[in-house]
């Protein structure tokens, strides 16, 4: 009898303490938090998001037209510039010297030319004289075609003379011009953002006009964003875009999209082109090929109920999901229909109303006894 007591009691103590812990477990079992949103209208647009660089609306290359030492050069890299400022000089002895000897050889010229005028007077007062004497056959008629010979020969040196000016000429408005080319001045205004040439370099112009300095208009910014080819065919001109820059993400510029570029770029087998819009840019903060985060929109809606889309469960059917709505700190499911979506948030159509409490998240926690 003692046994069987003894196997009761430490089967009636093993039920207890078995009993002890489930109550234990179930005390101190993780109950869930949850994160909700209280559903609100609001604003919901779609949009294609692209990364882009920044670059200037105008920005040129100023270059030399004609060879020589950069004697000076004016300017340093973030200087601004106004149109028709002297940036440098080219060595100008050389178009000099060429103006001084095209000016001797149009001086040589000219006294040449008198001297032909001078001669061909002469040719046609002798010929006029021979055609009087011819008159009355005091002279042969090969004096006579001699004399008329003479004075065709002269006026036709004459004509030598007068081309060979024209060329001359020609040439010294060349020379002058070349001069002027060795004043290097700014096409346009705007800030120096880069410089190939430095004083005391040699230029060569012969086969192209090497580049000296480049002027960038930073007032307003072209912005070409890469979008990819899956994208691409939803963009047209005319529709608004906008983009933060990385020092200043809170900041938005705003543009309405310019063109985007036929030619694609392939960047690691991936096919992308170019969307560009401008910006306007007078506090000079934008600078060039900053990254910009863009985004062009396709549309949108105005006082619509939008949830994120981490509250969306699961799908129950075309455009319905369930959703778990909190009330009085108890979960419930909702089936909702869904309309307008983007990468972050969707519209509800049906099965929310304005100030329900949506779970977007849970978490477990310890329970305090």
């Amino acid at each position: 009898m003692n046994v069987r007591i003894k196997k009761r009691y430490w089967l009636l103590l093993a039920l207890v303490v078995g009993l002890a812990l489930w109550v234990w477990s179930i005390l101190n079992a993780p109950k869930p938090q949850y994160q909700t949103l209280i559903v609100r209208k609001g604003e919901l647009s779609q949009s294609v998001l692209a990364t882009g660089k920044l670059d200037a609306l105008s920005k040129v290359d100023v270059g030399a037209q004609v060879s020589g030492q950069l004697k000076t050069l004016s300017v340093e890299i973030g200087d601004r510039v106004k149109k028709e400022q002297l940036l440098g000089v080219i060595d100008p002895e050389q178009a000099q010297n060429q103006i001084k000897e095209v000016e001797a050889t149009l001086m040589e010229l000219r006294a040449q030319r008198e001297q032909a005028q001078a001669e061909m007077a002469f040719a046609r007062v002798t010929l006029e004289r021979q055609q009087a004497l011819g008159k009355t056959q005091a002279i042969s008629r090969q004096d006579l075609d001699s004399a008329a010979r003479d004075l065709a020969v002269k006026r036709a040196q004459l004509g030598t003379i007068d081309a060979q000016i024209k060329r001359n000429q020609a040439s010294l408005d060349t020379a002058k011009t070349n001069l002027e080319y060795t004043r290097i001045v700014a096409p346009m205004a705007g800030e120096v953002t880069q410089i190939t040439t430095r004083q005391g370099q040699t230029v060569i112009a012969a086969q192209q006009a090497p580049n000296i300095l480049t002027l960038a208009d930073m007032s307003t910014m072209l912005v070409k964003a890469q979008v990819s080819e899956a994208d691409i065919i939803h963009l047209r001109p005319g529709l608004k875009a906008w983009f933060t820059v990385l020092g200043d993400p809170l900041t938005r510029y705003e543009g309405v999209l310019k063109d985007i570029q036929p030619t694609p770029e392939k960047v690691n087998d991936a096919i992308f082109y170019n969307a560009r819009f401008e910006v306007p840019n007078p506090e000079g903060i934008l600078r060039l090929d900053m990254t910009a985060q863009v985004h062009i929109q396709l549309g949108g809606k105005k006082d619509v109920l939008t949830v994120p889309l981490s509250a969306l469960g699961e799908p129950t059917g075309d455009r319905r999901y369930k959703v778990t709505l909190l009330r009085n700190g108890e979960p419930h499911e909702r089936e909702i229909v869904i309309g307008m979506r983007n990468d972050t948030q969707v519209e509800v159509v049906k099965g929310l109303e304005e100030g329900d409490e949506v779970v977007t998240s849970q978490i477990a926690r310890e329970s305090k006894r």
